[in-house]
């Protein structure tokens, strides 16, 4: 067996054309579509980042937890697992944050693995006096505030060297991947993880990728906006999903050139192929921009997943509605190598799904660490809010204690205490650590945290699609509490999790 992994950042199912766009032009992920498994009701689990690859990794929910990152020493991971197996495990990513110190024990999980420098606010390119003044004229600034030493402006420098199509990050990830493919299409026994940061904020895409979308902008460029209430007016909202849009389009474009390299080889005969993404990203929906803060909408949570596998091209063009999650994709991959599933893992084997539309559970749960527990049956989607989102009593259970680009600081360790084991920590004791209120995780890092102006609310997704008219519901949420419930006991959450959400262990 041998199978690819595509993964894109922030790609929103809302702009797929296979997922009912209009708006985005993406033959290729139709294209895909149409010779693949497409699942209808995929959610995220673990949010943002780096807690979705670690449940991506270990099969199970993490933000119970532990807020963002690194793999620790009791987890599973599926590319060590394959490795240890003798199958050959390769990633090629541009995503930078693997790089920091919150994301660092992520890629040496695979055999081999190779990075592509310049995304976002990576620290590629050194300017020790860039031309701020010259940047001002071409970045708005309420994307780039550059007297701000903040990541932006390194991101902006960072682009000064990508002056061809060539040169983006996103392109040298998929030459990346066919030139593994070049050298080992004719092998057995491989997995190949192409992680492309693209379509994540900023949305910059080469100009022949923006001209299908042209707004007519005439003001500075508007490609990264910040998490937080829309303020802007109609003219500029369109230019920014203008350039979501565009760099989409230059993900399917690609992509297509892989779907035409499987075409060249007849790989579609012999190698799965599975495409999906972290989560969404709110681009003006709910007056809202980006993720993390606000309720984790469907535009954020309800996320794309296509599957082809070569024993299951009977099923090509079918499409799946029952509830499936991220953490199920570690015990798919898993099982296509006939790899047994650790006993630690909560999630479910695609595979039976890809014959037919087998019901493995009836409510998933996701969330970020301390924030409101999303839960959706595919028809319903609640968010249950503690009383006092900011309530101390939290805590980090964890022996790697990094947050995203920081190791945890000497007022939080002074909190910690060894605690006993948890049912997935393999006999290991963990810290426990106080979860301050002015740590360095998200989205207290986000300058302003959580939003004031949200709580506890339930969605008809049937009649409601667009979530605009929240209601409450008491013998729907009492149902979906006990599946709350129920999930918190089989990830052996801490007794806190429960008093915090005011749920019955």
């Amino acid at each position: 067996m041998r199978a690819i992994y595509v993964l894109f950042d922030s790609l929103n199912r809302t702009a797929m054309g296979c997922y009912g766009s209009t708006a985005v032009k993406t033959p290729n992920f139709d294209r895909f579509a149409a010779r693949a498994v497409t699942f209808d009701t995929h959610f995220v689990g673990s949010l943002p980042c780096m807690p979705a690859r670690r449940d991506l990794h270990t099969g199970r929910l993490n933000f119970m937890h532990r807020s963002w990152g690194p793999l620790e020493p009791f987890d599973n991971s599926f590319p060590e697992l394959m490795r240890d197996r003798g199958i050959h495990t390769h990633l090629v990513t541009d995503h930078q944050h693997y790089f920091e110190d919150g994301g660092s024990t992520y890629h040496n999980r695979f055999k081999t693995w190779e990075f592509i420098r310049g995304q976002e606010d990576d620290p590629w390119r050194a300017m020790v006096q860039p031309p701020l003044e010259r940047f001002k004229e071409r970045y708005s600034s309420q994307h780039y505030d550059f007297d701000d030493p903040w990541k932006r402006l390194q991101s902006v420098i960072n682009r000064q060297s990508l002056l061809t199509e060539d040169d983006y990050p996103g392109p040298k990830c998929f030459k990346s991947a066919f030139e593994f493919l070049d050298i080992n299409r004719e092998a057995d026994n491989w997995f190949l993880m192409l992680e492309c940061f693209d379509p994540h904020e900023p949305f910059a895409a080469p100009d022949r990728f923006k001209e299908q979308y042209s707004t007519g902008w005439k003001g500075g460029i508007l490609d990264w906006p910040k998490y937080e209430k829309v303020a802007d007016s109609p003219e500029e909202i369109a230019e920014i999903r203008a350039n979501y849009a565009a760099l989409v389009s230059m993900c399917d474009e690609y992509f297509g050139r892989l779907l035409d390299y499987f075409d060249e080889y007849d790989l579609w005969k012999d190698t799965a192929l599975i495409l999906s993404t972290d989560h969404g990203f709110l681009l003006s929906e709910h007056d809202w921009w980006g993720k993390n803060r606000m309720p984790y909408y469907a535009e954020i949570s309800n996320i794309p997943l296509i599957v082809h596998h070569p024993d299951h091209a009977a099923r090509a063009g079918e499409r799946r509605r029952s509830l499936t999650q991220a953490t199920d994709l570690m015990p798919t991959f898993l099982d296509l190598f006939g790899i047994p599933v650790p006993p630690e893992v909560r999630g479910f084997s695609l595979l039976p799904q890809l014959e037919r539309d087998i019901s493995v559970r009836d409510v998933v749960i996701f969330g970020v660490f301390g924030g409101p527990i999303g839960a959706s049956d595919g028809r319903y989607t609640y968010y249950l809010y503690p009383e006092d989102l900011y309530a101390p009593g939290l805590h980090e259970y964890t022996l790697m204690p990094m947050h995203m680009t920081s190791m945890f600081t000497a007022a939080e360790m002074k909190t910690s205490e060894l605690r006993s084991a948890f049912d997935f920590t393999k006999q290991m004791p963990v810290l426990r650590i106080d979860a301050l209120r002015d740590a360095r995780r998200i989205p207290n890092n986000d300058r302003v945290g959580w939003a004031p102006d949200v709580g506890t609310t339930l969605y008809d997704l049937q009649a409601d699609a667009a979530q605009s008219r929240p209601f409450r519901d008491v013998g729907i949420e009492n149902r979906i509490r006990e599946r709350i419930n129920l999930a918190l006991r089989q990830h052996d959450t801490p007794d806190e999790y429960y008093r915090r959400y005011r749920l019955a262990k």
